[in-house]
């Protein structure tokens, strides 16, 4: 028996995205023939749900031949946790899937640094343009792109990557030989073309309900990724799911800070405000968060680096405290121990200096 089949049978009996699946795998000691002898011969697992059952009893391993034979004629590979090409950053989920069926590169599945960048599907010019162009740096330093290929951000970001001539990783939550939204299917085209690959849980010709598919294919994005990027997003969607399996499984999340007023960004707001991500300006904080960027001194106030010799001893003091948040006349007096006087003298050198701005209230901030 092809242990393919074996693979495709446990992956059909218990569901894709099934929750068991790192569980079942351990009973049957990492082996699906294993799984399928034990299951056929009467074992009933607690795991083993009664819709599971039912599945086991009404199909055989071999019934998936032709499964197999409609994925070579569509081109499309099949990755079980048995390949070298399966994803090494997927095989210690406790969800992991047990099927995968990829077109393009199975290639860049492994070995690359991985960001995952999502957003709402119905973006401002602002989501846009954010999405853009974080995803663009990125894969120009050859970071790979991994989202889902739908449409708004999701789609922006891949398409970024493809202009960088990079390789981007989509995943679907349709069959592997359907592309939705069908509009996406010449950045499809594009994504296979430059070496990227798109991955399905779902075989050719998946008939199941659709309910569910695209959440289950969320836990993906976010695993694939090592650090899970939200450009835009409302308070309530499919990208703040995605940002819940990242946290279950221990990716740091990141959000763009977006406008009060936009309900397009209420969801990356309402995870900066909660301390659930931390904030995304530019791609080199999401570089630093992977350790491929050095961190920098981003103000130029530094004293011990960068005041000017000229300054007076008070106006040196005064700058040591000062940072990137307006602090106003009487913080500065305690934080420097220096009378109002000397402080409100000091506003003025350092301004003429250009290393600090003034704001409301006689409140100075450090420049930058």
């Amino acid at each position: 028996m092809n242990d393919v089949y074996n693979w495709m049978w446990m992956a059909e009996v218990l569901g894709c995205g099934s929750p068991y699946s790192g569980e079942a795998l351990a009973w049957a000691g990492g082996d699906a023939g294993s799984f399928c002898r034990r299951i056929l011969a009467g074992e009933r697992p607690h795991f083993l749900t009664r819709g599971a059952r039912e599945r086991a009893a009404a199909l055989a391993p071999d019934d998936l031949a032709p499964r197999l034979a409609d994925c070579r004629r569509l081109g499309a590979a099949v990755l079980t946790p048995d390949d070298p090409d399966y994803p090494e950053r997927f095989r210690d989920l406790p969800d992991l899937p047990l099927v995968l069926y990829v077109t393009g590169s199975t290639a860049c599945l492994n070995g690359g640094r991985y960001v995952a960048m999502v957003g709402t599907r119905r973006p401002t010019p602002y989501g846009r343009r954010a999405c853009r162009e974080l995803s663009l740096s990125l894969a120009e330093q050859g970071t790979v792109i991994v989202s889902g290929m739908a449409d708004g951000l999701d789609g922006v970001a891949q398409a970024a990557a493809v202009e960088a001539g990079a390789p981007t990783v989509a995943f679907l939550g349709t069959g592997i030989d359907k592309t939705y939204p069908a509009a996406n299917a010449g950045l499809r085209a594009e994504i296979e073309r430059t070496g990227g690959a798109v991955v399905s849980e779902y075989p050719p010709g998946f008939a199941g309900k659709m309910q569910g598919t695209f959440l289950a294919r969320n836990r993906l994005i976010a695993a694939l990724g090592e650090v899970l990027c939200v450009a835009e997003a409302s308070l309530r969607s499919g990208t703040m799911n995605t940002v819940g399996h990242a946290e279950r499984y221990g990716r740091p999340v990141m959000a763009v800070p977006g406008s009060i007023f936009s309900r397009a960004s209420a969801g990356t707001n309402a995870l900066l405000q909660a301390g659930r991500a931390a904030v995304l300006c530019t791609a080199d904080d999401v570089r630093r968060t992977l350790g491929l960027a050095p961190e920098e001194n981003l103000w130029q106030n530094d004293p011990e680096e960068t005041a000017d010799p000229g300054l007076s001893a008070g106006a040196k003091q005064v700058l040591a405290v000062l940072g990137p948040d307006p602090m106003y006349l009487q913080d500065i007096c305690r934080a420097s121990g220096l009378p109002a006087s000397q402080v409100l003298a000091a506003y003025t050198e350092l301004e003429l200096a250009g290393m600090a701005v003034p704001g409301p209230g006689r409140s100075l901030a450090a420049a930058r």
